[in-house]
């Protein structure tokens, strides 16, 4: 058989019909019959079938090499360009046989093929080899007879034959398009991979010992006195035990989809992922299963992490996979937090309704289900917190009824179920009630822990409370207190230290088992004249000095309202130092206006007063230097501080250390901030001593003679009553108020801070000096030393109650003042615990 027979088995394309090939004449490609076949003796042996199959699945791997290089329509000097370019026409060489080729052959051969593109196979051919047909599997030889595979046109230069334009090559965006298209699929490919992985290798933990976490230890500042140690109420009961309606409401509450899903949510668990990478606060997303593995098994941890969270899910999803629906329902209810230290459904039941389990109707067990996401705002749902409580439980019973656990008319016969007072065990009798609240409650506050983790994470939490002056505080408050005094009259007392912020001792009230809501962090009063020296702080300031004079007489006119001072005292033209010394209502009003109350409201936030606590109305108001916004005893307590820090204002804190089961420990402290500069802080200290040495607050005065300084603070009709003082260690303020607001009625006392509270100070703080070794130390420098240019009691004269409310006060100022008790002496330094 001759070469020219066997071209068309060699040159057949693979994957195109007889019409394809007999359209493109590839059939017979020019040069067949001519003397190039002699050039081809020497690499070509007679041929079989077989050989010519090989030959045909070599044409079928060069021609898909081939489209790939004609993509690449830049890499060829000689390669065609785009649909209807005409071939490129070479000059013929000397090859033999390629002469005596008539012309329109070549021209059709030409046009029949597709132009080669340079190096490799398919590169560029000179003589002989532009019309050498394929005859081997072993050589690689320029081919292209028919359309590509898939039947399309055929690719590279059109013309020739006249069949009609080929398919452009791609473009840098298309192949860019496509290249990241198959980095996508890989990299989803790999997260299939490595979830598949993770979730092989991630074990079910063991559960922890009856599913109950170690509680909290809490103690004094030496981190060796136990201050009280709660624990965990939890008691497990069968799901049989608990009512169908409280289990539709807990699952119509936090997981719709128990039911059906496989464990874990994935659009709440990408969210929570999601918040964590990027910093932002954790939020929620965790299916019932997921919150009943982080509470039943061991070892899922509770720290903020991806890693954490990937883990719960791998273990929500064996769980949720291996453990029944029914099983999985009731090792959550027996483990979730509801509030009020109650583990589990049946100690829920008991503490909110002082019944067992079995008997909760569909409203209570709805307010349970309420509970579980803000179980602190759920334990004593009064006051403010009331409207949202119920604004959440009717949202719980409104998805029940969306999911068909109750009918329409059932839910709008049910009526708010308003739990039962809260029972407080007698390990939080005392002040310890309110050392332990007042902890937990700065820890979620503001260093990012949970009720949860400080319940159940065996915590061992160190507080800044020095149990020798909190015990001296309270004897001293208990000393001081008259018989017959109403027990309506609260009485709340706080010592932080300048130098960092830490809450050294606060007095709470009678016992947390009496009155839970401490008087020094919880309950606040109208601050009434002791804010007069943040006033004070703004003038000097501005520039003002202690020489600066205002108005003192009285009464005056601001915006219609009549402003008098205590008695209606008529003073005339008075200094800073008088006007403090003398706490003179008009002048202070005078300050005000001439430096802005907003001003003084900018000084006060510097000072630890919240914005939100000071009203526009209030801003706005003439009175506002009188001291019109109510505070809590510890924020006095921190601007007193500042001044004793010279200017620089630390937040008062209560927590020094929390060390976790693993010994952990994380230490906190409070940055300084300068709110004023030093030379304001002792012009303005100046000032108040001499409150102190012969003002409104004589009886603040301390036996070893010691500088002190303070501002009494006495609110319209002696409805609060304070003394707020410092020594350069040391900043305690008393207030006493009643919680109604009614005015003060006190036996054998007036309404006024320079007496009560001023003589409470004095016997705590005579006490305190001793207890922490603090030795006599002097204030800065004033920049000036003004007199007070007004005659008042001498240093040794007892309190008198010479100074005014904060607007109108009883016409005529007690004349008979208690005497003032010596404190004891001997008293030793460290106090038996």
């Amino acid at each position: 058989m001759s070469d020219s027979e066997k071209v068309p088995e060699g040159t057949e394309p693979a994957g195109t019909g007889e019409a394809d090939r007999d359209d493109t004449e590839a059939g017979t490609p020019a040069g067949a019959d001519g003397p190039a076949t002699t050039t081809l003796a020497t690499d070509t042996a007679p041929e079989t079938e077989e050989s010519a199959q090989d030959a045909e699945t070599a044409q079928d791997a060069e021609f898909t090499h081939e489209r790939d290089i004609s993509q690449n329509d830049d890499k060829s000097p000689g390669a065609t360009g785009g649909a209807g370019d005409e071939p490129e026409t070479r000059e013929p060489d000397n090859a033999p046989g390629e002469s005596e080729m008539p012309a329109d052959e070549a021209v059709e051969a030409k046009a029949a093929a597709e132009p080669p593109a340079s190096g490799g196979v398919g590169g560029p051919a000179t003589g002989d080899t532009k019309t050498m047909p394929a005859v081997s599997s072993k050589r690689s030889v320029p081919k292209r007879a028919g359309p590509p595979p898939g039947g399309g046109p055929p690719r590279g230069g059109g013309g020739g034959g006249g069949k009609g334009p080929g398919k452009p090559p791609r473009s840098r965006r298309a192949r860019l398009l496509r290249r990241t298209l198959f980095a996508l699929l890989g990299f989803i490919g790999f997260c299939v991979v490595a979830f598949g992985i993770a979730y092989l290798f991630t074990p079910v933990p063991s559960p922890q010992e009856q599913a109950v976490a170690q509680g909290p230890i809490f103690y004094y500042s030496d981190g060796k006195t136990q201050i009280a140690k709660t624990g965990v109420n939890r008691d497990a009961v069968k799901l049989d035990r608990i009512p169908e309606s409280t289990r539709d409401a807990v699952i119509a509450a936090e997981n719709r989809s128990f039911y059906d899903d496989p464990g874990v949510s994935v659009q709440g668990t990408t969210r929570a992922v999601w918040s964590t990478v990027t910093g932002k606060q954790l939020q929620g997303g965790s299916t019932i299963t997921q919150q009943m593995v982080r509470n039943y098994y061991g070892g899922i941890g509770k720290e903020r992490s991806v890693t954490r969270k990937l883990k719960e899910v791998m273990v929500s999803l064996k769980v949720g996979r291996e453990k029944d629906k029914d099983w999985i329902l009731e090792q959550y209810l027996n483990t979730i937090f509801f509030g009020r230290d109650a583990y589990g459904v049946q100690a829920a039941a008991h503490a909110y309704y002082d019944k067992d389990v079995s008997q909760l109707t569909a409203a209570e067990g709805a307010y349970l289900a309420a509970a579980i996401q803000q179980p602190s705002n759920f334990a004593d749902p009064s006051g403010g917190q009331r409207a949202h409580a119920e604004q959440r439980w009717r949202a719980v019973v409104n998805n029940m009824v969306r999911d068909g656990a109750v009918s329409s008319a059932e839910a709008a016969s049910m009526k708010f179920p308003v739990p039962g007072k809260q029972k407080i065990t007698d390990v939080l009798k005392g002040q310890k009630g309110y050392m332990v609240n007042v902890a937990k409650k700065e820890l979620t506050e503001r260093r990012g822990y949970s009720e949860d983790e400080i319940n159940r994470s065996g915590l061992k939490i160190t507080t800044t409370f020095d149990k020798r002056l909190m015990d001296s505080l309270k004897r001293s408050v208990a000393q001081n207190e008259p018989d017959g005094m109403s027990k309506k009259i609260r009485t709340g007392a706080v010592s932080v230290d300048p130098s960092t912020g830490q809450v050294l001792a606060f007095y709470g009230g009678r016992g947390y088992l009496e009155e839970a809501l401490s008087s020094a962090f919880g309950d606040w009063a109208q601050a009434g004249s002791g804010f007069k020296p943040i006033a004070l702080a703004t003038a000097l300031d501005q520039g003002k000095s202690l020489a600066t004079t205002y108005d003192g007489s009285s009464p005056q006119y601001f915006a219609g309202s009549d402003i008098h001072n205590d008695s209606n005292e008529n003073f005339g033209m008075v200094n800073l130092v008088t006007a403090t010394e003398h706490s003179i209502n008009t002048a202070y009003v005078n300050l005000g206006q001439d430096v802005g109350t907003e001003k003084i409201a900018e000084m006060a936030e510097k000072m630890g007063i919240p914005a939100s606590q000071m009203k526009p109305a209030q801003r706005n108001a003439a009175t506002f230097p009188l001291g019109i916004v109510s505070l809590h005893p510890v924020q006095q307590a921190g601007v007193y501080s500042t001044f004793a820090s010279e200017g620089t204002h630390r937040t008062p804190f209560v927590v020094k250390s929390v060390t976790d089961n693993e010994n952990n420990k994380r230490t906190f402290t409070e940055k300084g901030d300068r709110a004023f500069s030093k030379q304001t802080a002792r012009d303005a200290t100046y000032a108040m001593q001499k409150v102190v040495q012969g003002g409104t607050g004589t009886g603040a005065q301390l036996p070893d003679g010691r500088d002190v300084a303070g501002k009494t603070g006495t609110t319209d009709k002696g409805r609060a009553i304070w003394f707020n003082g410092f020594i350069p260690q040391m900043a305690t303020s008393v207030a006493m108020f009643r919680s109604d607001g009614k005015p003060l009625n006190i036996p054998g006392y007036g309404a006024y801070g320079g007496q009560l509270p001023a003589q409470v100070w004095r016997s705590y703080m005579s006490d305190a000096v001793n207890i922490m070794n603090y030795e006599p130390e002097s204030f800065g420098s004033p920049s000036m030393t003004p007199g007070g240019g007004w005659g008042g009691p001498t240093r040794n004269t007892p309190p008198d109650g010479s100074e005014g409310p904060g607007s109108s006060g009883p016409a005529t100022p007690p004349t008979d003042s208690p005497e003032i008790p010596t404190p004891p002496t001997g008293l030793p330094t460290n106090l038996p615990t």
